[in-house]
């Protein structure tokens, strides 16, 4: 019994907020990773896209709210959504046509990119900022929890009780169906395999009459549409505040580099390793070691690796470890 409790106490408070925090960043890398796949470059503006995209959303969500529109049980922020994705995409295409083309066309270097994204950043953040302010905006509704602690107690019988977050359940659901439907269409479809082909090789993809703007737009589009839903499934599930997506570019970027810079697959698997890594190390293990040793054993410290204030440490950290010691990443990326 004591061991199901410490499980049930681990599933609680590790395992299902990694899960949930892992499809965030694994959705945010998608992102990151496509971007740098097909355009060549570290886009620095990811995060603040992220916010810009979620708050539109919010706005969306206000006003149906205000309507009395909603979805029952589940957030009236998944009915906003299309609108914020919608808002996005046309903000990071004129971003791409006032910025980032005037560099394509005289093929800059990709530092030179970068240093274009982190202007791009700046100025989006002024604007989100500007629209809605600085402070935490709360836009979730409906039900909150799938499983209350409290009820599977009672069902189990255990002391320690496990509760999933209808904004968790519904984190993990949309990364299935959006990873699924994002690899079935670059798999699938004819403009997948052009941008397929544009990342391997920009030259003879032109050759073969592929169209670069249309490659390009489209990359813009999906890479607002993950941004998108990773920012508002973020802030559904914890808070939304401008500055905060900002410091999610560092666990976002690092899940992109572990898993390898430009493979999808490996900036899923890195935002898993991520999200564990930071609620591992950073929990305080006190009463789970408590159910586990015996009683005159039990420790009298938290047992806490680092505090929560330093869980992007953490990032760093792993981030650092693996440009030392496999700079392609888990899954060999096209390059750090």
């Amino acid at each position: 019994m004591e061991i199901l409790n410490a499980l049930a106490l681990l599933s609680n408070y590790v395992f299902v907020p990694a899960i949930a925090y892992g499809s965030q960043l694994a959705l945010g890398a998608l992102g990151v990773t496509l971007v740098f796949g097909i355009l060549r470059f570290s886009n620095f503006a990811h995060g603040d896209t992220m916010a810009f995209g979620t708050m539109v959303t919010i706005l969306f969500t206000w006003w149906f709210q205000s309507m009395g529109i909603n979805l029952g049980p589940l957030p009236t922020a998944l009915l906003a959504l299309p609108f914020g994705i919608a808002f996005c995409a046309l903000f990071v295409l004129a971003s791409d046509r006032l910025v980032y083309r005037f560099y394509r066309a005289k093929r800059a270097d990709p530092v030179i990119y970068l240093i274009a994204s982190v202007g791009v950043m700046f100025v989006t953040n002024g604007i989100v900022r500007f629209i809605i302010g600085p402070d935490d905006q709360n836009f979730a509704d409906g039900e909150r929890f799938i499983i209350k602690a409290r009820e599977f107690k009672k069902m189990t019988g255990l002391s320690e009780g496990i509760s999933i977050k209808v904004s968790q359940g519904i984190t993990v659901v949309t990364m299935i169906i959006v990873v699924t439907a994002l690899f079935w269409f670059l798999n699938k479809t004819r403009s997948g395999k052009s941008m397929r082909a544009y990342s391997d090789n920009e030259d003879l993809a032109l050759l073969s009459g592929i169209n670069p703007d249309r490659v390009v737009a489209i990359t813009w589009i999906i890479a607002a549409a993950l941004a998108t839903i990773a920012g508002t499934l973020y802030g559904l599930d914890k808070s939304y505040k401008p500055f905060t997506y900002f410091q999610l570019l560092l666990p976002i970027f690092a899940s992109a580099i572990v898993g390898g810079l430009g493979n999808p697959l490996g900036a899923i698997a890195g935002g898993f390793v991520i999200a564990f890594s930071e609620i591992m190390v950073t929990y305080a293990y006190k009463k789970f070691a408590a159910y586990m040793v015996p009683g005159d054993w039990k420790p009298d410290g938290l047992m806490q690796l680092l505090s929560t204030d330093y869980k992007f440490a953490v990032s760093f950290i792993i981030l650092l470890l693996v440009l030392l010691v496999r700079p392609n990443g888990i899954f060999r990326g096209t390059g750090t």
